[in-house]
């Protein structure tokens, strides 16, 4: 594949859709309210996290096939993220990819089920292994584990924990970052982990420079959007901007200036990048995709 991965990213896109249409329980299904909530919940997006998925897999010479599980369940593990942090109790913002948030679509009750339910059915896919050339058992137990390890307690939950804890105290810049490396990182880390574990041929080597890709690639996607709640406008940003400041939260600008966090995440682009050497020329859709983030507007 010697054409720019973006060139294919609306296919993946697409073959996501088709896989997440198949696996969301229909609209119309008992509970109905419910699973058209769900539908709703992880519609739209920029499905960031599948395409880092499926990115890794080419470079990994794996068929797509192999990644639509993880590749689903990484997005219905983000979905469910999105709706909680929405909620009046977390971050209480009623706008969401430019429509309102699932607690203002339908109610409060009905989004914390959502959340629910979309991250039982993520771990759901991976067991299951119905997809149309799943990986092996073992490879499809390590991403349940990883994922798992990702999204709980010592991840994006355990992050968004310190980040609620931490409402009104000037954070350090270690302190900040450690949040983000659990509140955001770790599920992009987990993109590129997941990825390896489909491919039970992978060297550790490789499975290395991929996970020092995802380390960088996670944090500096945290501080551009650090920068660009104060930057962009909520037309834009598809949510509403300000936010952190309204709710006396430390981020990067705040604690380093605008021009030192632009400065950062110029740099851990750098070194993502960087950490793709091994891989030579095979590494282009991953370097795309970098690039791709670091020109995004929302």
């Amino acid at each position: 594949m010697t054409a720019p991965f973006m060139t294919r990213a609306d296919a993946y896109r697409d073959r996501l859709q088709t896989v997440l249409n198949r696996v969301l329980p229909p609209a119309d299904h008992y509970p109905a309210r419910l699973h058209e909530a769900m539908r709703y919940a992880t519609d739209g997006g920029k499905r960031l996290r599948a395409l880092l998925v499926y990115a890794a897999g080419e470079v990994l010479g794996l068929p797509a096939g192999r990644l639509d599980a993880p590749a689903a369940a990484v997005e219905l593990i983000h979905a469910y993220s999105l709706v909680h942090d929405d909620l009046p109790a977390m971050d209480d913002d009623d706008l969401r990819r430019g429509r309102p948030s699932t607690h203002r679509a339908y109610d409060e009750a009905t989004a914390i089920l959502v959340g629910d339910a979309l991250q039982a059915l993520a771990f759901q896919i991976l067991a299951d292994g119905d997809t149309e050339t799943p990986a092996a058992a073992p490879g499809r137990l390590r991403m349940i584990r990883i994922l798992g390890e990702a999204s709980g307690s010592l991840g994006m939950v355990g992050g968004q924990a310190v980040d609620l804890e931490s409402e009104g105290r000037s954070l350090s810049l270690a302190e900040l970052e450690a949040l983000h490396i659990h509140k955001t990182g770790a599920l992009i880390r987990a993109c590129l982990r997941m990825a390896c574990a489909a491919a039970p041929d992978a060297d550790a080597g490789a499975c290395e420079a991929l996970d020092r890709y995802g380390k960088c690639i996670g944090l500096a996607f945290q501080i551009q959007d650090d920068v660009l709640d104060i930057e962009s406008s909520a037309a834009t940003l598809g949510k509403s901007p300000g936010k952190d400041e309204a709710n006396g939260k430390s981020t990067y600008p705040s604690v380093m200036g605008l021009p030192a966090a632009r400065e950062r995440a110029a740099e851990l682009f750098t070194q993502g990048r960087e950490a793709l050497a091994p891989f030579g020329a095979l590494a282009d859709p991953l370097h795309h995709l970098a690039d791709a983030i670091r020109l995004r507007s929302h």
